[in-house]
């Protein structure tokens, strides 16, 4: 009789256990689906997020096209430069003349620039074209690089000082110089200044300043008529 009652006993308590098994289960179960079900909405969240961004950076990309961006081009006069930074957040603006040929070098570095860093506007205008505007702005030393932020001038990049004071200066170099003036979206350190990598077979060129005879700005090339 005992013996019965025993497995009565352990038979209620595998059938409790077995139970609560069960419960604990469908419990589990059901949080896992829960968490299931919250992670697709997360995830669909997260997609639409991520759509959303993407639709707003191709209409800035977009707007910044049609305002000139993505291409280094001449502007013809100083009347035009008012309009262009007033158009654009950042613009680097490139002063130069024809016979300094040093601002060939830096034309072929901005054309590479230009089509990289679409938030900024690349242009160029001739000296000899914007007399007004270059007493205005104290351009003394050919090349200089203009960098305009909302409109007002921020800094200026002065010949290749600041690149090394060499012809040999990288299109990194440059995009560091610009991105510590904020004028561009540099993905590099900052604190951290491009190396000069000297050509094989090259020979350093230091920039020596030279007053531009009958003009009042000095020029980085050797020559008036290089």
């Amino acid at each position: 009789m005992a013996s019965q009652s025993m497995e009565i006993v352990a038979k209620a308590l595998e059938h409790q256990m077995l139970h609560s098994a069960r419960l604990v289960e469908e419990q589990l179960d059901a949080e896992l689906d829960k968490l299931e079900r919250m992670d697709e909405d997360e995830l669909e969240r997260l997609k639409e997020r991520r759509l959303e961004a993407l639709k707003k950076a191709q209409k800035q990309k977009q707007e910044w096209l049609s305002k000139g961006h993505g291409e280094y081009r001449e502007i013809p006069s100083e009347k035009d430069f008012f309009s262009e930074v007033k158009d654009s957040k950042n613009v680097v603006c490139h002063f130069y003349r024809d016979s300094t040929f040093r601002c060939k070098i830096v034309d072929k570095h901005l054309n590479v620039l230009a089509k990289k860093h679409l938030e900024t506007k690349f242009i160029k205008l001739n000296v000899e074209k914007a007399p007004f505007l270059s007493e205005r702005l104290r351009i003394k030393v050919i090349p200089t690089l203009a960098l305009v932020k909302d409109g007002k001038t921020k800094d200026y990049v002065v010949g290749f000082a600041d690149l090394g004071n060499t012809d040999e200066f990288s299109t990194e170099m440059l995009e560091w110089r610009l991105g510590c003036s904020d004028i561009i979206n540099y993905s590099g350190n900052l604190l951290e200044r491009p190396a000069i990598v000297q050509k094989p077979g090259s020979k350093f060129t230091k920039v020596e300043k030279k007053t531009i005879r009958g003009k009042g700005y000095d020029s980085d090339s050797e020559s008036d008529d290089d």
